[in-house]
């Protein structure tokens, strides 16, 4: 069963009630929450995924609710919840929806050590997958959503889930956070996108979430083998350009750019140096998207030949 499967009324009483559990890549999430921005954002976007039983084991058990007292008429607010703990400070009403999504980044990248974890999207194609670290602001998240917008397949925008054994990328599946002139370059560059409500006045400003292509979604369960290592750039009015980009300064920024490498010790050195090993590693500096698409496409076809 996939969300949509679900009727309005049963679709209310789990998140209202015993959570609705949710399968996003390897995990499961049970979410729970009364507020209707999150239900909205929840409906739209993961309208394609399936859906676990409530009896389920689930990985993470996140709740989104409004804050008690005084903040719930006057100035209201939202609190996320992780197995009943509060890390975070609560935010604004407006913003729950927002919340949840990096709500759930934070469980994965702090709860999460089966998996090697680098701070970057993954996109694929071919069975090759391009790991794409890069700090805010670098318009990483906007290439991003280009491409699969012109048939690369997304693995994650945020988390690269890299095996501890075999080295391959496991997809994690989640809309893609765009936030202030990138929700519009992106609306304009692929029309049909589909996207939750935008969020005015967050810490990084204007925030929306697009929605995962369904086909896409249905392949969560396809890995991949890491191909590129690719730092992104946006840079107004250049041209898209890739440069190569020696492996120990790569290894060294990816270290920089992991969740959880020095956790891991020794094991995760020795598995984001042969990850790096295996990887041609790149700057690119890029303005257009479709310049952008044309590059890498020829990264493909020259794999290929």
């Amino acid at each position: 069963m996939i969300l949509s499967d679900l009727t309005d009324i049963d679709f209310r009483n789990r998140i209202r009630g015993s959570g609705l559990v949710i399968c996003s890549g390897p995990f499961k999430f049970r979410i729970v929450s009364p507020i209707e921005s999150v239900a909205r954002g929840l409906r739209l976007l993961y309208a394609d995924y399936p859906l676990g039983d409530s009896g389920d084991f689930v990985d993470f058990n996140v709740a989104i609710e409004r804050t008690a007292g005084i903040r719930r008429w006057w100035r209201p607010q939202a609190n996320f919840s992780f197995n009943g703990i509060r890390p975070f400070l609560p935010l604004p009403l407006g913003h729950a929806y927002p919340l949840l999504e990096w709500a759930m980044n934070w469980c994965i990248s702090t709860q999460v050590n089966h998996y090697l974890m680098l701070h970057a999207a993954v996109i694929e194609r071919g069975g090759c997958a391009m790991i794409m670290p890069a700090p805010p602001g670098s318009g990483k998240s906007t290439l991003c959503a280009g491409l699969i917008s012109r048939g690369w397949r997304l693995l994650s925008d945020e988390v690269a889930l890299i095996s501890l054994t075999d080295r391959m990328i496991t997809p994690l599946g989640r809309p893609i956070s765009l936030k202030n002139q990138s929700i519009d370059i992106i609306k304009s560059f692929e029309p049909d996108a589909i996207f939750n409500e935008v969020t005015h006045d967050t810490l990084k400003g204007s925030v929306s979430h697009m929605k995962m292509p369904a086909l896409q979604v249905q392949r969560m369960g396809e890995r991949a083998q890491p191909c590129w290592v690719v730092f992104p750039q946006y840079v107004p009015n250049a041209n898209a350009e890739l440069t190569g980009r020696s492996k120990a300064n790569s290894t060294l920024e990816l270290a920089k750019n992991s969740f959880n490498y020095m956790v891991l010790g020794l094991t995760g050195f020795e598995i984001l140096t042969d990850v790096v090993d295996r990887c041609e590693c790149y700057d690119f500096r890029y303005a257009n998207l479709e310049d952008a698409v044309a590059v890498f496409d020829k990264l493909v076809e020259a794999r290929q030949a």
